[in-house]
């Protein structure tokens, strides 16, 4: 919140397009104050926060010796977009920098980035030390090294005692996707530092115990499921006065050797599961022969007992052909006495026919078993109709339910034989007075097996 005097150099326009007014004081505007972030930055250990439009730093260079400020504004360059303005104070000129900002308006001090510097020189300037000045010529022996280093066949990254990412070869960056601008990060806020195993506890042993700490066959799975081992050295460095400068970190890919191991460990697996398993096969076939043996002597003896079975089938084939020859004389017979019986059924089914009287033959169960050709005509049923049916239930002008006591008696053989005369009615409606006569069915064994009706008919006019 200022005051009236606080923001007489600020134009009228501004003011309202900025501030908010609140009696004579003025505030700026709660949306824009939620824009800003404040926090704390080392100039020269902590990361270049990147791609910035606008860097103000006034009045705070003139504060370092020439060293520290050419580091300074060497992060300066790297953290601004290649179309970015730095902003000094009055004291604070950078002509000794020409190669890294050129003046926009020297007046007030608005510096414009040359972006066209070598990433090389860039990263140089920033991990310089104290001594880095006896380094501003790069000997072809130095740029001969770092050329080994960036074309390694091993994934390598260097971390410095501060925990800050300091290199990291063409390998490990294609390797993990680091970036420029993760060179300088803090390791701890890479993936790389817990991502596919925890590093941070690991640097610290290595520290700790002044050697080399490896880790194994370490699992890095990627989106598409597959995955990668890998063995990981982290090397401690120490300087000609044995103070630690860093640990470099080597990533060696041996997912070649972990599927060929893998491979190896399957083989000699099945190979003692085949060994096994041929060793059974050998017990097996001991057995086996063993048993072929048994089953060979098995087979004599019942070799042996089918000749004797043998023998016995033809004793009994002679048997049965006897015994054939036999039946072919029975069937014979049948067969006449079949034919006996069919032309005894002819007969009587010509007499049937013949009779000038209703013939009507019942079972024990009072089911038709005959209906001659005068009762069809009579009652106006055929034969195939009434046969294997319930007498007292056909529908007919005669009123069967009046024999019913009857057929009953004569089949408890309680009578032998009865006679009536009852009134009934044909198809036609013509009344009848039927003389009715029945006898038992006798078997030759004397037993009642049915009942025959015999119906003779005195037609009146209806």
């Amino acid at each position: 919140i200022y005051s009236q005097s606080e923001i007489e150099g600020v134009p009228e326009d501004l003011r309202g397009k900025y501030f908010e007014q609140t009696g004579n004081r003025y505030m700026f505007r709660t949306d824009l104050r939620r824009s800003i972030i404040f926090g704390r930055h080392d100039l020269v250990q902590d990361a270049p926060i990147s791609r910035q439009d606008l860097i103000i730093c006034r009045n705070t260079l003139m504060y370092f010796n020439s060293e520290t400020q050419k580091r300074i504004i060497t992060r300066i360059h790297f953290a601004l977009k290649d179309e970015g303005y730095l902003f000094l104070g009055r004291a604070e000129m950078l002509i000794a920098h020409e190669a890294l900002f050129t003046p926009v308006e020297l007046k007030h001090r608005v510096f414009m980035k040359v972006p066209k510097i070598k990433l090389r020189d860039q990263l140089l300037a920033m991990a310089q030390t104290g001594d880095s000045a006896k380094a501003n010529q790069i000997t072809p022996k130095v740029h001969l090294m770092e050329m080994v280093f960036e074309r390694a066949g091993t994934a390598q990254v260097v971390v410095d005692t501060n925990g800050f990412l300091t290199l990291a070869n063409e390998k490990a960056r294609t390797l993990f996707g680091l970036v420029t601008v993760d060179i300088g990060r803090p390791f701890r806020d890479l993936e790389l530092s817990y991502r596919p195993v925890e590093l941070r506890a690991r640097i610290e042993q290595a520290y700790a115990e002044h050697r080399m700490v490896q880790l194994s066959n370490v699992e890095r799975f990627f989106p598409d499921l597959s995955k990668q081992m890998l063995d990981i050295h982290i090397l401690p460095l120490f300087d000609a006065i044995n103070v630690s400068a860093g640990v470099v970190i080597s990533f060696l890919d041996v997912t070649p050797f972990s599927l060929l191991q893998q491979k190896m460990d399957r083989s000699n697996q099945e190979l003692e599961t085949a060994y096994e398993e041929l060793q059974s096969t050998n017990e097996e076939l001991e057995t086996t022969n063993e048993e072929l043996q048994s089953t060979v002597e098995e087979l004599e003896t019942t070799n042996e007992e089918l000749q004797s079975t043998n023998e016995e089938l033809e004793t009994i084939n002679e048997e049965l052909h006897s015994t054939n020859e036999e039946l072919e004389t029975v069937n014979q017979e049948l067969q006449l006495r079949g034919d006996d019986l069919v032309r005894t059924n002819g007969i009587l089914e010509i007499v049937y026919t013949n009779l000038q009287v209703v013939v009507i033959a019942v079972n024990r169960n009072l089911q038709i078993i005959n209906w001659n050709k005068l009762a069809e005509d009579m009652w106006g049923l055929h034969a195939d109709d009434v046969l294997g049916k319930f007498l007292l239930n056909i529908e007919t002008g005669f009123p069967m339910n009046e024999l019913a006591d009857t057929m009953q008696n004569i089949l408890n053989a309680v009578t032998p034989r009865q006679t009536a005369t009852i009134n009934a009615q044909d198809r036609r409606g013509r009344k009848l007075t039927c003389h009715v006569i029945c006898s038992p069915i006798i078997l030759p064994d004397t037993t009642v097996q049915g009942v025959v009706i015999l119906m003779d008919t005195d037609a009146k006019s209806p």
